[in-house]
């Protein structure tokens, strides 16, 4: 069956009032977009046309694929959105994905850095201007918990209160929120920002640059934290997203106090917290076995 021309509109449109009227990020909408090309990829270019049971072999078939329970969740609820917005607007009489859940699949943990680790990977001197700003940005992630997107998207205006111990950033969907930013984070911060000058180009108001003068990519952040920490012997597979978690692990180990590491993170719901509670609860069961009498082993 060739492509209906019509599934390709409504899937266009879809994404773009997407973009318009719910401020999602273009991260968030490209996964959107992703995962609307895969129910286009089943329906033989015709997603309006599908009814329940097609649906659901279209869910199958991801299944095959070896998509986890997760993926599959995440692509329909991406399905569900688009058929809730062609009833809206009468294109089809009723939401094909109503009912329809994905297959459960074992939650796993973030992985995170012990506090040991985490030290070892910011304590050190940095040399030249480039690993400068490295150094200024790693101690960010950890020291705040920012997401990679939004310490992409700082900008020197937003860097402003710095000095003060607090920076402002943008999370999903456009929310505001004030983030504390520890000591040793703000010295490389300001090391940074005395020679940043060097490599920003006149007017650009990224807080992080590349050799080109401007806005440091969320890409090339990857690979210079990948490089940081294989110089400094840190396990591989360190990510931003790493320190982002490990933040919140060592936070809520220390504090215990679960709603605050929730406002800091930017989480809209505690369940999405709830997550450390479990880090945290096996570290416990770690010192638990290392140190009860009945717990060593003879």
């Amino acid at each position: 069956m060739a492509e209906s021309a019509g599934g390709r509109d409504l899937l266009a449109a879809y994404l773009d009032e997407l973009g318009a009227e719910r401020r999602l990020s273009p991260h968030t909408l490209a996964a959107y977009g992703r995962d609307l090309a895969r129910l286009r990829a089943l329906a033989a270019g015709a997603p309006e046309a599908l009814d329940a049971p097609g649906i659901r072999r279209a869910a199958a078939a991801l299944a095959a694929r070896g998509l986890s329970g997760r993926s599959i969740g995440r692509t329909l609820s991406a399905w569900r959105g688009f058929f809730r917005w062609l009833v809206r607007r009468h294109v089809v009489g009723a939401d094909p994905c109503s009912g329809l859940h994905p297959p459960k699949s074992k939650r796993s943990l973030p992985a995170v850095l012990s506090p040991d680790q985490a030290q070892a990977l910011l304590d050190c001197e940095a040399h030249g201007i480039l690993e400068v700003r490295d150094h200024a940005m790693f101690e960010l992630f950890y020291s705040s918990g920012l997401r990679l997107s939004e310490l992409a998207g700082l900008d020197l205006a937003e860097a402003a209160g710095i000095a003060t111990g607090e920076v402002a950033v943008t999370g999903k969907r456009g929310k505001k929120r004030i983030v504390p930013v520890g000591r040793q984070a703000r010295a490389a911060l300001e090391r940074w920002l005395a020679q940043r000058g060097a490599l920003a180009h006149t007017g650009e108001p990224a807080l992080f640059v590349g050799r080109r003068g401007v806005r440091l990519s969320r890409r090339m952040i990857e690979l210079r934290l990948a490089r940081w920490a294989r110089l400094r012997g840190t396990p591989l597979g360190v990510h931003p997203h790493m320190l982002r978690h490990s933040f919140a692990s060592h936070l809520l180990q220390s504090s215990g106090d679960l709603r605050a590491v929730q406002e800091l993170l930017g989480h809209v719901s505690i369940r999405t917290t709830q997550v450390y509670t479990h880090l945290d609860f096996q570290h416990l069961a770690r010192v638990y076995d290392a140190a009860h009498p009945r717990a060593r082993k003879k």
